[in-house]
């Protein structure tokens, strides 16, 4: 087969595990991903099948739009829940100041790339060193936030999260958002939960599990 299966991955495959088990269900080789989906997050990955792996750089480059969670109050080492705490404050701000700070990140702006990331710094990636307790300084990289709609705040004591919808370039890192909104706010914050919802043009509502292709 030549061309391109949009998957929905799921919670707990890595975007390599997905190629992995892709190699199984269509019996070939020749399959690529168009880019790293964390474990804990959901949603579109295209991927490439036979002749069509010559367009994931293309498609890499596109953009992306992205349903997250960030969780206020909240930092780790990761930059979402699945990693160790390193800090929790209480939560003082109001529905205005979260807007204000969100709105504040549309538009171009240097993200730093967190240490839990594929990238490669000196032949090692970033991860790989953050594992072994090891930080390195990384280069800030311009990125775009071409925007960001709030869906819901809640700022109850137990749980204070806000979700928000993003359109942003390709090389984001909404972990990274997420804690960057934390600190303008003050209070800290990591990302709870994210679902990739598009990819160029490549939707959701037309992905497929893996499941769904074995089928």
């Amino acid at each position: 087969m030549n061309g391109i299966i949009n998957v929905y991955k799921e919670q707990g495959f890595t975007s390599h595990d997905v190629v992995a088990k892709l190699r199984g269900i269509l019996h070939m080789k020749k399959i690529g991903h168009t880019g790293t989906l964390d474990p804990d997050a959901v949603g579109v990955l295209p991927v490439c099948l036979g002749k069509g792996t010559r367009l994931v750089d293309m498609i890499t480059d596109w953009g992306k739009t992205y349903e997250a969670v960030m969780l206020l109050g909240t930092t780790t080492d990761t930059q979402d829940i699945s990693g160790a705490v390193l800090e929790k404050k209480d939560v003082h701000v109001t529905e205005v100041q979260v807007m204000d700070a969100c709105n504040s990140f549309v538009g171009e702006y240097d993200q730093i790339p967190p240490m839990y990331s594929a990238i490669k710094q000196n032949g090692h990636k970033l991860y790989e060193l953050a594992r072994k307790g090891i930080e390195v300084e990384r280069k800030p990289r311009r990125i775009t936030i071409h925007s960001l709609h709030i869906n819901d705040i809640n700022l109850t004591e137990e749980n204070p999260t806000v979700t928000f919808t993003v359109e942003c370039s390709k090389g984001t890192y909404i972990r990274t958002l997420c804690e960057d909104i934390g600190k303008k706010l003050g209070c800290g914050a990591c990302m709870q939960k994210l679902t990739r919802t598009r990819v160029g043009q490549f939707g959701i509502d037309d992905s497929l599990t893996l499941n769904q292709i074995s089928a």
